[in-house]
Parts: structure tokens; C-alpha cells; sequence
């Protein structure tokens, strides 16, 4: 157990950069111009306040970090052979890796909006890193291409959409704690990861057809679970918003039982899984390693949904028994 444990101790330079990162991710996100959401109205009455200007915080961290991936990939594979100058380099998150997440505590910036933008942000620069990695020992194809495309694309789309994060079950329901300290902080870029690492050390031909296969996952499950967080958001905004072209169909004036809300109550937590999913299928069937994400997710969403389940029926009562009686299945039409 001893290497086991040593390796988990996060040495100075793991800790320097990852406190930087944060610190740096805290200072921007709160001085950049951004707009101003009105977030949902939460148990206690209150209603907060955030500045969605997630595209803004991270060009300002993708692109120095896009330009030194590619920088030192060309200039690594160049010199492949020879021995290298120790400077900051594209990979250097897969280099040291080994380190412990913080939970800082930043004055004036909200925490749960924060950890999840600094879980994707992890994620993207994980990968920015696998990917120069993967340049570096010249072990790109079509799968590792096909993982980090899903990837980037479902990144940008969050902070391109960042203000749909106010009206979900992380911000409105979630208490701060473990779950969204340590989930967002070190449970999403970790487990998000994991494909890209494995497909860094494991090569896998995909046929034509399989290709197609995967990008009919992904664009299916991003519909789904884009659409239906953009419905619910929009009709918190405006209960007489058309949905599909008609006007809402709505249970006691607050549940919507319309568009991919009348298909199934968390329609959203398909898509989710679907795009998972999406992120697995690249790594083929040899191993059950990259599916480790997706797998986790089912569990985590289905607990989810169960929570969520009896809140509502706790806050809706007799509406949410309509509501599921004209809605019966909960998150896969016919099957649950």
C-alpha cells in the first residue's frame, strides 16, 4: 500500500498549479462583463443573482492553452528523440497528474456556480493535456480525435448556455457539500476523463459505420438534453412560450407537461446518459474501464431522480400525481 499511498500525496507544484487555476478562475469570472441571470426562486424564498460569462472566462483560458498544446506537440514531435529542456509544457497536467483537489472558499463569488465551472474547465484542460500527450508520442486516430470532438463540442455548449445552469437541480435543490465540492472539483474531471486516458495507451480502428453510429449517439442525446433544459428554462422565463410550435400544456399552473416533459419526467437525464455514452463508444468493447463514466452516471441520476421525485410529490401534491398519471415513465419511454 505504500506506493499506493505515496502516490497520492499532491506534491508543491500540483497544488501551486491547481490553486492557481482556481484563483485565477474566480478573478476573472467575477470582473469579465458578463449577463446578469435572475436565477429561480429557491425553498427559502430568496432568489440570487449570477454573472453568466462562461464563454468569456474560458477563450481567456482555452486559447493560451490551445496555442501551448500546439506549440509544443510540434515542437515535441520534432524532436521526439532527443532529450527535452524542462519548460511548461502542453502535457504537463498528464505529466502531474498525480495531486489532491482543493475546496477553496473565494469571498463574493458563488461556490456552487463556481465548482461546476471549474469541473468543466478541469475536464477541458485534462484533455487539452491527454491530447498533447497523445501528439507527443505520436499515437493519434480516429477514436481519440472522435472523444475529444464530443468532448469540446459538450464543453463549449455549457458555457455557451451557462445561463440554463440556474434553474437546475444543482442550484436550486443541491446543498453545497460533498457532492458538488468534491463531485464538480474532482468526481467530473476525473470520471470524464478516463476515456481519453485509456485511448491514450490503447489504440482502437473504428469502421466507417461505427463512426457514424457514435455521432448519431452524440447529436441524439445533445438534442434531448439540450431541448429539454431549454423548455424548462424558457418556461420558467414564460409559462405561454410555444413548445413545438403549440402552447404548453400545464398541470397547476407550474408543471410542464409538454414537449420532451410530456415524454417522460427527466427527459433531460436520457440525453445526459446518452451523451455519456457517446463519450465511451469511441473506446470500443475490449474494456469495460471506458465505461466507467456512463455507468456512474445511471446510478447518479437515477438516485437523483428518485430524490427529485419525492421533493416534488412533497411540494406539488395532488398536481404531481396528475403529472405523473399523464406522464408515467421517468427518465427511457416504455422501458422506466
Amino acid at each position: 500500500m505504500d506506493p499506493l499511498l505515496l502516490s497520492s500525496i499532491p506534491s508543491w507544484s500540483s497544488l501551486v498549479i491547481l490553486v492557481s487555476f482556481l484563483s485565477y478562475l474566480a478573478i476573472i469570472g467575477s470582473i469579465l462583463p458578463g449577463k446578469i441571470v435572475h436565477g429561480a426562486t429557491l425553498s427559502d424564498g430568496t432568489r440570487l443573482c449570477y454573472r453568466c460569462n462562461g464563454i468569456g472566462v474560458s477563450t481567456k483560458v482555452i486559447s493560451p492553452t490551445v496555442s501551448l498544446v500546439l506549440y509544443t506537440a510540434g515542437h515535441q514531435s520534432k524532436d521526439r528523440g532527443s532529450s527535452l529542456k524542462p519548460h511548461v509544457t502542453g502535457n504537463l497536467i498528464h505529466d502531474w497528474w498525480y495531486g489532491i483537489q482543493l475546496n477553496p472558499n473565494v469571498m463574493g463569488v458563488d461556490l456552487k456556480f463556481f465548482f461546476v465551472r471549474a469541473g468543466m474547465m478541469g475536464w477541458l484542460l485534462i484533455n487539452l493535456s491527454v491530447l498533447a500527450k497523445s501528439i507527443q508520442v505520436g499515437n493519434m486516430h480516429r477514436s481519440m480525435i472522435l472523444y475529444q470532438l464530443f468532448s469540446v463540442l459538450y464543453i463549449l455548449d455549457y458555457f455557451f448556455y451557462e445561463e440554463y445552469m440556474t434553474s437546475t437541480w444543482d442550484i436550486i435543490a443541491e446543498r453545497l457539500g460533498f457532492m458538488l465540492v468534491f463531485g464538480d472539483l474532482v468526481w467530473i474531471p476525473f470520471t470524464f476523463s478516463v476515456q481519453g486516458w485509456w485511448l491514450l495507451g490503447n489504440k482502437v480502428e473504428l469502421t466507417k459505420a461505427a463512426v457514424v453510429a457514435n455521432c448519431l449517439v452524440f447529436l441524439i442525446g445533445y438534442r434531448v438534453f439540450r431541448g429539454a433544459n431549454k423548455q424548462k428554462h424558457v418556461f420558467k422565463k414564460n409559462p405561454n412560450a410555444h413548445i413545438w410550435g403549440k402552447p404548453p400544456k400545464v398541470i397547476g399552473g407550474k408543471l410542464l407537461a409538454s414537449g420532451y416533459w410530456g415524454v417522460a419526467r427527466h427527459c433531460n437525464y436520457l440525453g445526459d446518459l446518452l451523451l455519456a455514452l457517446s463519450f465511451s463508444l469511441p473506446c470500443g468493447a475490449s474494456s469495460i474501464v471506458p465505461y466507467f463514466y456512463p455507468s456512474y452516471l445511471l446510478i447518479l441520476l437515477i438516485w437523483r431522480e428518485r430524490r427529485d421525485e419525492a421533493r416534488c410529490a412533497q411540494k406539488y401534491k395532488e398536481d404531481w400525481k396528475e403529472y405523473c398519471k399523464l406522464v408515467p415513465w421517468r427518465i427511457l419511454p416504455y422501458i422506466y
